[in-house]
This record gives structure tokens, C-alpha cells and sequence, in this order.
């Protein structure tokens, strides 16, 4: 009589031990699928810092295939499609993002950057006017800037790189690309200011450098500007100043600057031993 109890309770016994390793086992499969994605998420953090953009946008292309709808994929994709200066196929790819039911003002934003490298100025415009006013980030305002500048709309430009300026901890390119469209206005000593702003921000910017010599050539300022500089850079700006000399019509002070870089260049400056040539020839 006692056969089928301790049946019964092996069999319950059983079903116990059979539900505690399949709730172990879940356990485990659960564990390992966090650890994967704790491993996903660092490898795609490596992919856009670090990795070759083009091995990058392989990667996310991989992954995305295996998991299509997932927007941090989609982003990462665009992200590198843009570090490899693929900027036409940069542009349907953040178009993907912001159709996603989770994208953000940020990712338009990163459309408008992207079209703007493709250089579809119009489309990046409309972008920008689709994001709501009370989104104010520094690269929105950069952008619009940019626009606003392509367009020759001198005040909002102006408007758009003082509010860009004051939303950044380092300014320096935005202050060197409001240099430069003071530069293309010809209002050339507001230009050296801002190019002179944004050296002291970034004294290792040398295209800062390079535009406030132009500005200063543009006003028949033929000496270098005291911002700090090495060697080769020294030459490379008397170079970009012997030229603005000569496009003024200053050829013998543009002479004597070429001769000066030729001098100043710890190497031999090919660039402008040429340039003397073709002067002293002509």
C-alpha cells in the first residue's frame, strides 16, 4: 500500500527538482544575455571612437541585420557612415533614425550635419526648420549659422554664432568659422578680431591662425600677428601673407616675405621657392 505514495512523492519530488533547474537555467541564459549586452554596448562604444570608421560601418551593418528596428544600432551606423566622410550614404541612414518611433531633436539635428556635408544645404535648412524653438544645443546653432551664412542672411548669422559661442566650453572653430564669414563680407577687422578670439581659445588651431594673416594681408598689415606659432608654421604663415601681398598688388613685399618663409622653413619649402620663381621669371 505504500508503493503508490512513495511513487507520488518521487514524482512530485521530481517535478520540483525538474522546475527549480529550469527556473536556474533560465537564470543562466538571462545572466548571459546581460553580459552580452554589456559587451555589445562597449564594442559599439569602441566602434565610434576608436575603430577605422569603414571597419565601424561594416560592424553596424552586421549587427543591424540580426536586429533591424533597434535604434541604437541605426544611430551608430550613421555616426560612422559620417566618420568615414560617407556623407551621401550618411544621409538615408539618419533619415532611418528619424523615422524611428524613439529618435529625438537630437538625431534631426545629425540629419541636418549630415546633409549639410553632402552638401544639400536646402533639405538641411528644411531639417532645421522641422525642430522645435526651444531645442538650443551649440551644434543646432552652429548649423543654423552655417545656413544662415550660405544664404548671406548677415544678421541671423551673426545672431546664430553669438548664441553657438556662448553654449560651448570650447568655441574656437565656431569663432574661427564667424572669423571667416566676417572674412568673405570683407569686414576684415572684425574678422582679425574673432580670428585672434579664437586662437586664444585654441592656440594649437593653426586654420585660425592661416585666416588671421588673410585678414591682416586684406588690410596691407604685412607683419605676422604675435599668437604663438612654431617654426614651420612661422614659414607657412609668411607664405599665406606673401600671397595675400601679391594678390594686393604688392609684389616686392610679397617677394621679400616668400624669401623670408624660404629662410624661416626648418625644410626645404617647396611651395614657396616656386612661387618666388614664377614671380622673379615673370
Amino acid at each position: 500500500m505504500r508503493h503508490p505514495i512513495l511513487v507520488s512523492l518521487f514524482l512530485t519530488g521530481a517535478i520540483v527538482v525538474a522546475g527549480c533547474s529550469e527556473t536556474e537555467d533560465e537564470s543562466v541564459e538571462r545572466a548571459l544575455q546581460d553580459v552580452n549586452a554589456i559587451d555589445e554596448t562597449n564594442l559599439s562604444d569602441v566602434m565610434l571612437t576608436v575603430a577605422d570608421p569603414n571597419e565601424a560601418v561594416s560592424y553596424f551593418q552586421r549587427t543591424l541585420k540580426e536586429n533591424p528596428d533597434r535604434i541604437d544600432l541605426q544611430r551608430g551606423l550613421a555616426l560612422s557612415l559620417v566618420r568615414a566622410r560617407r556623407f551621401t550614404e550618411a544621409v538615408p541612414a539618419w533619415k532611418t533614425v528619424v523615422k524611428h518611433k524613439e529618435s529625438t531633436n537630437v538625431d534631426q539635428v545629425d540629419l541636418a550635419d549630415a546633409q549639410i556635408r553632402a552638401g544639400d544645404w536646402k533639405e538641411a535648412e528644411k531639417t532645421l526648420d522641422t525642430i522645435p524653438p526651444t531645442h538650443e544645443t551649440f551644434k543646432r546653432y552652429r548649423l543654423e549659422a552655417m545656413i544662415a551664412d550660405s544664404n548671406k542672411e548677415w544678421n541671423k548669422a551673426d545672431s546664430y554664432y553669438e548664441t553657438a559661442v556662448g553654449l560651448t566650453t570650447r568655441p574656437a572653430s565656431v569663432i574661427n568659422n564667424w572669423g571667416y564669414s566676417k572674412l568673405t563680407r570683407g569686414d576684415y577687422a572684425e574678422a582679425e578680431r574673432l580670428f585672434g578670439d579664437a586662437i586664444r581659445n585654441d592656440s594649437s588651431l593653426f586654420t585660425a591662425k592661416n585666416n588671421m594673416v588673410l585678414a591682416r594681408g586684406a588690410q596691407r598689415k604685412y607683419t605676422l600677428p604675435v599668437v604663438p606659432m612654431d617654426q614651420t608654421e612661422r614659414a607657412q604663415l609668411l607664405h599665406t601673407l606673401a600671397l595675400s601681398a601679391i594678390k594686393q598688388g604688392d609684389t616686392e613685399t610679397g617677394k621679400t616675405l616668400l624669401r623670408e618663409a624660404i629662410e624661416t622653413h626648418p625644410q626645404h619649402f617647396e611651395a614657396a621657392v616656386r612661387s618666388l620663381r614664377a614671380l622673379e621669371s615673370s
